[in-house]
């Protein structure tokens, strides 16, 4: 990844969680038109520090979620390769127009990782370790989580956890912020239609 042509959130700047929340919110509203249900889904596994960032991010918002917010992807419950179309299919099955927010880890150059992006556009799960899965999403939340090219399966296990954690906090608290505020819009909103 080229970070010219992308906006990155580099976890040790200060106020990494305020710059995460206001991307975040600034990609969401761009592409976000009437839908019937938000997703969150989380992808990687438990299995792998490296691959871990999704199912964090899961379970840290797993508490958020309401009769239109939707959790999938976490430490008990994790959304990877082996499962990830049978849990598309089961999206697409149950909810009418989702909007879909993919969250993954992937590997980068030196100079990104520690790096968060959030861009428009489906996340392409598998993509750093060669596996060929299903794009899913209409917008992306992205860890830059170690350094891509040579040995990538090897790279992810020997992750840092404490870079993974702090990425996992910084994008929860940041989406925890804009899907709650969304959620209280949205009840304002009802409630002044029924008035």
């Amino acid at each position: 990844m080229d970070k010219r042509s992308f906006a990155y959130i580099d976890i040790k700047e200060p106020y990494a969680v305020s710059k995460f929340s206001k991307r975040f919110e600034e990609v969401f509203l761009e592409t976000i038109d009437t839908c019937s249900d938000i997703i969150v889904l989380c992808v990687g596994t438990d299995r792998s520090t490296g691959d871990c960032l999704g199912p964090l991010v899961g379970q840290k918002l797993e508490t958020i979620q309401n009769e239109s917010i939707h959790v999938y992807g976490t430490l008990d419950e994790p959304v990877h390769a082996k499962n990830l179309k049978d849990t598309i299919q089961e999206i697409e099955n149950k909810y009418e127009n989702p909007f879909i927010i993919g969250i993954d880890a992937c590997l980068g150059k030196t100079e990104s990782v520690g790096c968060i992006t959030v861009e428009k556009g489906p996340v392409i799960p598998g993509a750093g370790v060669n596996k060929n899965l299903p794009p899913v999403g209409d917008i992306h939340v992205m860890g830059i989580v170690n350094v891509g090219g040579f040995m990538e399966y090897i790279i992810l296990q020997n992750t840092r956890l404490s870079l993974v954690m702090k990425m996992a906090e910084i994008i929860s608290a940041g989406m925890r912020y804009n899907l709650l505020r969304l959620a209280i819009d949205k009840q304002k909103k009802v409630v002044s239609v029924k008035e």
